[in-house]
């Protein structure tokens, strides 16, 4: 099969180690890629939000699939224009990814279909947006609406605070995205995250994860992308697992099939784990980012006949096979982030640290030039996996393989995976 996978992050760089180790793949593309992948399948300059782009590019190499990776060209219709030209594609129609690109459609659909989920409104002015952070009682969460870059959500503990929060997303701050926004109740508990796949009206439960969002230990500073996860979801036990596919998973599948609006691709529910139960914090219409990093290194099946699988709507006869084990990773971020930071640091060590036993090292943000030598080119640089028979030796080999790696200008946090 010649493939073409999508996406250029920490994230892509686990599917494309995934992908490529499978015994059905004869060529694989990566738009754009980076020179971290370059191991595994060749790299073409085209933009994961250039949707004629990449279309192009899937009908001139005569590609049998296209992998997408991250969320924006889904939200774009990337698949709606490969189907189109007769291009399989694994990842949900544009319609379906208003599940992430929009947390108001989300919120419907749940509404709809007796999902659980927090109290909400939806504002698309100010005077609405405080009358309904008043009924709140100031202790709420305001979302903007569309795709923020993970960024349009600020947890309020004061009324001021989340009218503050209101009026900068309303008066434009992330533009689109914040032209209306959300007034959601408050939810306590741990969180976690739940992977399945959804080929229209059945759907397979997949993996769990626990992410950090937080930049340092104890869960202090700026929210990130995520610092680290662990996988399986310490919290989130076989029985939470059913109940979640039961009543959230399930009913979401069925009822946009009955809408006439399918989902088909690998649907990541984020969970609050309260006092009444699992209730829905978010969806997102892919894998997450560090969330593949931790949960692909688990997979035994063979990625490829997995995606294929859903693609022709045969996952009610289908099964999965996952190593028992656990996994942890460990994000190495480029000091300054999430705000500020340079670029161009020189970081040594990682040959010795990827020849670790159970260790992978997956490329976030880096260039690798001619003589070998690699630098951070991004924020998020690189997320460190290990493996071991329980979390916690799964941490120490993620912790040992960081050791060997030099990087003055970078950090992470101590504490990801700790009980």
């Amino acid at each position: 099969m010649k493939i073409l996978l999508v996406g250029s992050g920490g994230r892509e760089h686990a599917l494309a180690w995934s992908i490529s180790a499978s015994a059905l793949v004869d060529e694989l593309v990566i738009a754009p890629g980076s020179n971290a992948m370059t191991d595994f399948g060749k790299c073409v300059p085209v933009a994961a939000d250039d949707v004629e782009g990449l279309t192009e590019l899937a009908i001139k190499m005569a590609t049998d699939l296209v992998v997408i990776g991250p969320e924006v060209p889904l939200v774009l219709g990337l698949v709606n224009r490969l189907a189109d030209n007769n291009i399989a594609a694994f990842g949900p129609s544009q319609i379906a990814a208003q599940l992430e690109g929009s947390k108001a459609f989300a919120r419907e659909v749940c509404r709809r279909h007796n999902i659980p989920q927090p109290a909400f409104a939806v504002a698309s002015n100010l005077g609405d947006a405080k009358q309904h952070i008043d009924a709140m009682g100031g202790f709420c969460v305001v979302k903007a609406d569309g795709l923020a870059a993970g960024k349009g959500v600020v947890v309020a503990d004061t009324t001021e605070e989340a009218k503050q929060a209101a009026t900068e997303m309303l008066g434009g701050r992330f533009g689109a995205a914040s032209q209306q926004v959300l007034v959601e109740e408050r939810m306590t508990g741990p969180e976690a995250s739940l992977f399945a796949l959804v080929d229209g009206a059945d759907c397979l439960f997949m993996a769990s994860a626990q992410d950090h969002k937080r930049a340092f230990d104890q869960d202090q500073g700026p929210n990130t992308g995520g610092m680290g996860a662990i996988s399986p979801a310490p919290r989130l036990d076989d029985a939470l697992r059913d109940q979640v596919m039961a009543e959230i998973v399930e009913p979401l599948a069925r009822g946009m099939a009955d809408e006439g609006t399918p989902y088909r691709g690998v649907l990541y529910v984020g969970l609050m784990l309260t006092e009444a139960g699992p209730k829905v914090v978010e969806f997102n219409c892919r894998f997450g980012d560090p969330e593949a990093q931790v949960i692909l290194p688990r997979l035994k099946t063979d990625l490829v006949t997995a995606i294929l699988v859903v693609i022709e709507g045969g996952l009610g006869h289908f099964s999965m096979r996952w190593d028992e084990r656990s996994a942890v990773t460990v994000v190495m971020a480029a000091k300054g982030y999430p705000g500020a930071y340079s670029k161009g640091s020189e970081i040594r060590g990682l040959t010795r640290a990827a020849g670790r036993e159970d260790t992978m090292i997956f490329h976030a943000g880096t260039m690798i030039g001619p003589d070998g030598t690699v630098r951070a080119n991004g924020g998020r640089v690189l997320a460190v996996t290990g493996l071991g028979t329980d979390g916690a030796s799964a941490r120490q080999t993620a912790y040992n393989a960081i050791a060997d790696i030099d990087w003055p200008d970078g950090f992470f946090r101590t504490d990801i995976a700790k009980s």
